[in-house]
């Protein structure tokens, strides 16, 4: 600022809860006659402009009035102003009513099970993801893209003079769809890269539980709690969202489906947190499914855009965004108990909300000792074990028998991170049994291979008091049905079968041809470890889990009958075939 005519002016911004604010306002104050500059931080609501003269303020809160924000000199942001970023005493029992409201509703539809687990989770309901579409279309995001939307249509139309109605809302049409074709491929992109991170099952599980906190703040911002929190939220380069704005001054036909897809990049929380989400889910289908669902719960709102601002302003919005922040909230909270479970850990949060503790939560059993044995017996159902928590006693071996015919999606795979097994549940009315002997006391968390079973399932291992002889056994928790020699693992005339699971080439080979009642070597050589439901691989038919840690491992089975089959990933997704011929 050398000109010695320029001066700059601090401005506090009242009403701003993210970074799509900060943009929205600078752009509505950078069209003021005088302003050369305009830098917007919402965490603290300081505005600082680089102008010729000073600004009227009720000029400034004439632009931005209607979007919720109120404008005050820096000097007075404390006079009087402070209650309208505070929350009353009402506005906190509004808050606990949504609270009660939506977790009743929630347990309700629960316990007549039409109601999928709500969580931020691979099996995430792509209904709670438009629903999240929605909330964000009732939010400054769409300020921002509607914002864009509407310039492109003004300018489409300047360009074009003499349309009728139906050629002025084309431009509307082609924004649509390439905002939904732009989130489609950029959601497939991430989710691909996410495939690839070097992640264990654990880091993966600790990487959920960072995108719960993101969401977690960004549920705290739409209820104007602990705004100091702000500042730790993770967003785009703000020049990005000012640069695609500008650019969309040119005339061009296709330019609304172009930036109409851009608004990927374009600052808001709810897009971002998705896009973690995506990232840590590691599968470019679900990446895909997820951006383009919630693109299809924004449309509504951007096709109907001159009647949203009719009625998404003032009290309507208010009230709509603090039914979101909570919904936000408990989804965030339900969700890192996902990424604790997956990490190892048992801590059920949930419980908070159910007005319960983790003892009287959890369906226990004492396990029967035959034969020097400890029996454990569990049924996995959809995404439920009963029972879920079992006192065992350390230096006695266990056999733990599954019925796990009717678990769902990654419920089919059990996995204890503590002892490293991973086990595939068998179908078809077959009991799967796991073998292990605890050495120490303490807690074995288990659970699926996405965390999203029955929060707080453990073997809670306590002392041999009593002085008991276990049975003298061979563990061998993730057999893989081996006919080959068990001491050199030499398999006579075995057909060799080899995968390389890479950046370069993904799955290659993906179907290979084998003949029956010929032992398969399936050699798979991971050369980078794969987080997700592909941290873990399976070969339903018989049983085989694949834990895939960036390492080469080598499987061992006999095809007992013609036809294919399947590797897939812990949720099922089909990655590679094998032909079984005569």
């Amino acid at each position: 600022m050398n000109d010695p005519q320029l001066k700059k002016i601090k401005l506090k911004i009242h009403g701003m809860h993210c970074a799509s604010c900060e943009v929205l306002v600078e752009r509505k104050l950078g069209k003021i006659p005088g302003i050369e500059k305009v830098q917007v931080n919402h965490a603290n609501g300081k505005a600082e402009l680089v102008c010729t003269g000073s600004p009227d303020i009720e000029v400034l809160n004439d632009l931005v009035r209607d979007d919720g924000y109120t404008i005050t000199s820096w000097s007075d942001r404390s006079n009087g102003m402070d209650r309208i970023d505070k929350n009353t005493v009402i506005d906190y029992l509004q808050m606990a009513f949504i609270v009660l409201v939506l977790v009743a509703v929630y347990y309700f539809l629960k316990h007549l099970n039409i109601l999928p687990e709500f969580s931020l989770s691979q099996h995430m309901s792509y209904g709670v993801i438009f629903l999240i579409g929605l909330f964000a279309a009732v939010s400054s995001c769409i300020a921002v893209v509607g914002g864009l939307l509407l310039a492109l249509a003004t300018k489409y139309n300047e360009a074009n003079p003499g349309l009728t109605g139906v050629q002025k809302f084309k431009p509307h049409i082609y924004f649509n769809i390439g905002r939904i074709a732009g989130y489609t491929i950029f959601g497939a992109i991430i989710g691909a890269l996410g495939s690839v991170l070097t992640l264990s099952p654990r880091a993966n599980g600790y990487l959920m539980v960072f995108v719960s906190i993101v969401m977690l703040i960004l549920g705290f911002q739409l209820l104007n709690l602990f705004p100091g929190l702000r500042r730790f939220t993770p967003k785009m380069p703000k020049f990005i969202s000012h640069k695609i704005h500008e650019m969309s001054d040119k005339d061009n036909k296709s330019t609304p489906f172009i930036f109409g897809s851009l608004t990927f990049f374009l600052p808001c929380g709810f897009t971002q947190a998705l896009q973690l989400y995506v990232l840590a889910v590691g599968d470019w289908k679900i990446g895909a499914l997820t951006m383009f669902t919630f693109a299809l719960g924004t449309m509504p709102a951007l096709v109907s855009l001159s009647a949203l601002a009719s009625f998404a302003k003032g009290a309507f919005q208010k009230h709509f965004l603090r039914v979101a922040g909570v919904m936000i909230v408990l989804l965030s909270v339900f969700n890192i108990n996902n990424g604790l479970a997956l990490a190892g850990y048992n801590v059920d949060f949930t419980a908070i909300f159910s007005g319960a503790s983790n003892s009287t939560l959890a369906n226990e059993s004492s396990a029967p000792i035959v034969d020097g044995k400890q029996i454990v017996k569990m049924v996995a159902s959809g995404y439920t074990y009963t029972p879920n928590v079992f006192t065992v006693v350390a230096g006695i071996p266990v056999e733990w028998e599954i019925d796990g015919g009717n678990a769902s999606g990654c419920g089919r795979v059990l996995v204890m991170p503590t002892l490293g097994i991973s086990k595939y549940l068998l179908g078809d009315g077959q009991i799967t049994t796991i073998e292990f002997t605890p050495t120490e006391t303490g807690s074995i968390p288990f659970n699926c291979s996405m965390g999203m079973m029955t929060k707080g399932s453990e073997f809670n291992v306590i002392q041999n008091s009593a002085g008991i002889i276990g049975a003298q056994v061979e563990n061998s928790p993730n057999s893989t049905g081996s006919v080959c020699d068990a001491t050199t693992g030499a398999c006579a005339n075995a057909q060799k079968l080899h995968i390389e699971v890479s950046a370069e080439k993904g799955v290659y080979p993906s179907t290979f041809t084998a003949k029956k009642g010929v032992p398969v070597e399936l050699t798979i050589d991971d050369k980078t470890p794969l987080s997700g439901c592909m941290s873990i691989w399976v070969i339903p038919k018989y049983g085989i889990t694949i834990p895939m840690n960036g390492t080469i491992t080598k499987n061992i089975f006999v095809p007992t009958e013609t036809g294919v089959v399947n590797i897939t990933c812990s949720m099922g997704t089909i990655l590679a075939r094998i032909n079984v011929t005569n």
